[in-house]
């Protein structure tokens, strides 16, 4: 096989890599179960700053990524991943089938090791077990992208002219505009996923994204805002925008010159005062988008709550061992729900995860209550849970996590305007910036775009470079009203894992009301 990489060449592959995994048991002695990621991404992007031209590219890559189960006594995991350049498509079956036996030698070696520990450690080596994957339905089925303008179809000279038009409306817009980045996203990615116990699994997705990066000052004040919008689409989001009933956004030049002209007017606004004691908050949903990603979505991932990931990236207050831990607890307000469902639309949608895993919806926070994790097939079998489909890598040639897929504040029954008529005196949050979360995520501190004082049930005086602060718990149990204004938003950084994998995840929610400490630069 020669040629470039493309998605059309793993219709040649997938017989081959197929047969080669469903053989692997009978080829490598003290293999149990083995399986294969094999993914090709073609993407273009573009980016223009101050109205001119900064980059472009147009690339396709192709990396796969083998898990493998094996030992004697005991049982332990090997991984093998790597890149693909088009000179090697001619020979992935056989780098496939050295990859087999690169991560069966890996799993072999942890198992050997793991039973050399069994005999030093005493009673600690309860602690070292098998490595178990929980059963799943094994599946084959073919699942193709979703989108109305190709994203390989667009010219890249169009990417660039669309991108910089934009960034040169946003540098037009006012003298304040001391700065702009435009980026624009297009690709499509194929996933094939083939495991010895039978499964193949073929999923297309489009994915399209554009970000705006702005500076503004006036009298002093320097303002910076940035956000994006995107969608599991073609070109046509960026062109068009979407107008879904969950997802909803402008075309990229209507969205980036919003967000300038919101910057510009945040120059002149005062300081956010800050108070000592919770005051009453009204958060819209984009702030929620994510609180609901740093309080809810990380602490629910069960490779953190189970300590995997204590050395980089922290635990969970939700699960402080076995034995002690919040499920079946009143963690929120009754009026608080919250879930991660991968079969919503958005960057969060897949029908499949990384193991093959139908992504089902998770109930985290059952009115107040704490009901469970999202994990993967070897976390649930050490909780002994039904695993639910949140196991996934960011490419192929990586080791999946379990990351969140759409992790959301379910809608109550309020119209927002009505949760704000309520309030005596108080502020409503609109908008999310930056996080600061605690190791377990057990408080938080997150700025918002833009903060408003609300006296007598209207808004009065807007204020810059503001935000809120709070124990998780307690702000979860003073929620006393949820709007019925629930919105799905892309984010497009969720960082995880060692090396670090940077990823598009879902969340959003509606319009909440609770208490928190305001905080800003003013007294």
């Amino acid at each position: 096989m020669t040629g470039s990489i493309t998605a059309e060449v793993l219709d040649r592959l997938k017989p081959q890599v197929a047969s080669q995994i469903y053989r692997a048991r009978q080829e490598f002695r003290g293999l149990v179960y083995a399986d294969l990621r094999l993914e090709v991404r073609e993407a273009q992007a573009a980016t223009a700053e101050n109205g001119q031209s900064k980059e472009a590219s147009r690339d396709a890559t192709m990396s796969f990524g083998i898990r493998a189960l094996a030992g004697g006594k005991i049982l332990a995991s090997g991984y093998y991943g790597r890149l693909l350049g088009a000179k090697e498509l001619a020979t992935v079956p056989e780098i496939v089938r050295e990859g087999l036996r690169r991560a069966t030698a890996r799993a072999k070696a942890s198992a050997t090791q793991k039973m050399a520990l069994k005999r030093q450690m005493a009673g600690l080596a309860k602690s070292l077990t098998d490595t178990v994957l929980a059963p799943i339905p094994v599946r084959q089925e073919t699942i193709p992208g979703s989108f109305q303008i190709d994203p390989r179809s667009v010219p890249l000279s169009e990417i660039i002219r669309h991108t910089t038009e934009v960034s040169r409306a946003v540098a037009g817009l006012d003298s304040a505009i001391r700065y702009n980045q435009v980026t624009s996203l297009t690709q499509l990615t194929r996933h094939l996923f083939v495991s010895s116990e039978g499964a193949l699994i073929d999923q297309s997705s489009a994915l399209t994204e554009g970000s705006c990066n702005v500076v503004a000052a006036r009298n002093g004040v320097v303002q910076e805002d940035w956000d994006a919008i995107g969608d599991q689409r073609g070109f046509e989001v960026l062109l068009h925008g979407v107008a879904d009933e969950l997802i909803r956004f402008p075309d990229l030049a209507t969205f980036a010159v919003d967000l300038a002209r919101e910057t510009v007017a945040l120059c002149t606004a005062p300081p956010c005062p800050t108070t000592r004691d919770p005051v009453v908050v009204v958060t819209d949903p984009h702030f929620n988008a994510l609180l609901c990603h740093e309080i809810i979505g990380h602490p629910t991932e069960l490779d953190r709550a189970l300590k995997m990931e204590t050395a980089y990236a922290g635990r969970s207050w939700l699960l402080q061992d076995l034995a002690v831990h919040q499920i079946g607890r009143q963690i929120a307000s009754p009026a608080v729900t919250a879930y991660s469902d991968p079969g919503l639309p958005g960057y969060g949608h897949y029908r499949y995860d990384d193991e093959g895993t139908p992504g089902k919806r998770v109930t985290h926070i059952d009115h107040g209550n704490f009901q469970g994790f999202m994990n993967s097939r070897q976390t649930a079998a050490i909780l002994g849970a039904e695993p639910n489909g949140h196991a996934k890598a960011t490419e192929a040639f990586l080791v999946p996590l379990i990351r969140m897929s759409n992790t959301v504040f379910a809608p109550g029954d309020q119209a927002p305007q009505d949760i704000i008529r309520e309030v005596e005196t108080g502020y409503y949050v609109e908008g999310h910036k930056i996080p600061s979360i605690a190791e377990s995520r057990e408080n938080f501190r997150i700025s918002a775009r833009k903060v408003y004082a609300i006296r007598h049930g209207e808004l009065r005086e807007l204020y810059r470079d503001g935000g809120i602060m709070a124990d998780s718990k307690d702000y979860l149990m003073s929620i006393d009203a949820v709007g019925n204004d629930f919105r799905l938003f892309p984010i497009a950084n969720c960082g995880k894992g060692q090396p670090m994998q940077t990823k598009r995840v879902g969340n959003g929610g509606p319009t909440m009301r609770g208490l928190a400490r305001l905080t800003g630069g003013g007294g």
